[in-house]
């Protein structure tokens, strides 16, 4: 009995989470316009809470839902892959496998699974690059791609190239938002709509080599990866 009640409490909870997911995804992007718009002090501290809060709400939802090991493995390996490629492109700036990894996914393993590829990778990777207050925003912008990947794929979009490639391409601009934006709201002072644009500008090229790195990943991984991760997910009905 108290296994029964076990099981459904953690149900409840995984479907509590579930619910939440699109909410606290966008209440970063809310908290980061209103912090730059109310001015508001600490402005940094508090997306970051915001930002904690959401990625604490996908790792409990992930883990109240009890998946097998069999079910673990697919995103246990990507992650592991977009980490090390991460860490093996070290030396080139912005050029790395993570978001490509996390659409890949998204799209061919579920939104969650793809937040989860992308927030791993880039904890993972940061024990080469160093943790700090950047890591949990990095998380939240790795999976957010690969959590929009599964919502773009659940809707059949990605069976158009164009849509996949173009998105991998949006992923760099996406990325960008996330770290810049929450540079612009904490660090840069005085706050104007002038200084906020330059900040952005600054980080511009960066976050298109990252959009284009991501299209030509994809262009190479989606159909080998892609068509592998369908076969294991037939094979062992994940």
């Amino acid at each position: 009995m108290s296994n029964a009640r076990a099981s459904s409490s953690q149900s409840a909870i995984s479907r509590l989470c579930a619910a939440f997911e699109l909410p606290v995804l966008v209440a970063v992007p809310v908290a980061l316009v209103a912090c730059a718009i109310l001015r508001v002090s600490a402005s940094a501290a508090l997306t970051m809470l915001v930002v904690l809060a959401c990625v604490a709400l996908f790792a409990a939802g992930y883990e109240s839902s009890k998946p097998a090991l069999r079910q673990i493995m697919p995103t246990v390996v990507l992650a592991a892959a977009a980490a090390a490629g991460r860490v093996l492109l070290a030396p080139v700036p912005d050029v790395k496998p993570v978001s490509a990894i996390a659409i890949v996914a998204g799209a061919a393993l579920g939104r969650r699974d793809g937040f989860m590829v992308g927030a791993l990778a880039a904890l993972i990777s940061n024990f080469f690059f160093g943790q700090g207050p950047w890591t949990p925003l990095q998380m939240y912008a790795w999976g957010l791609i690969g959590y929009v990947a599964g919502m773009l794929a659940e809707r059949g979009l990605f069976e158009h190239r164009g849509v996949l490639y173009g998105y991998g391409l949006a992923s760099g601009l996406i990325y960008g938002l996330v770290l810049n934006g929450w540079h612009v709201v904490g660090f840069v002072s005085p706050l104007t709509p002038a200084s906020a644009l330059a900040a952005f500008a600054a980080g511009l090229p960066f976050d298109i080599a990252h959009g284009i790195s991501t299209a030509a990943f994809l262009l190479l991984i989606w159909v080998p990866w892609g068509k592998r991760i369908e076969r294991t997910v037939r094979a062992y009905d994940l």
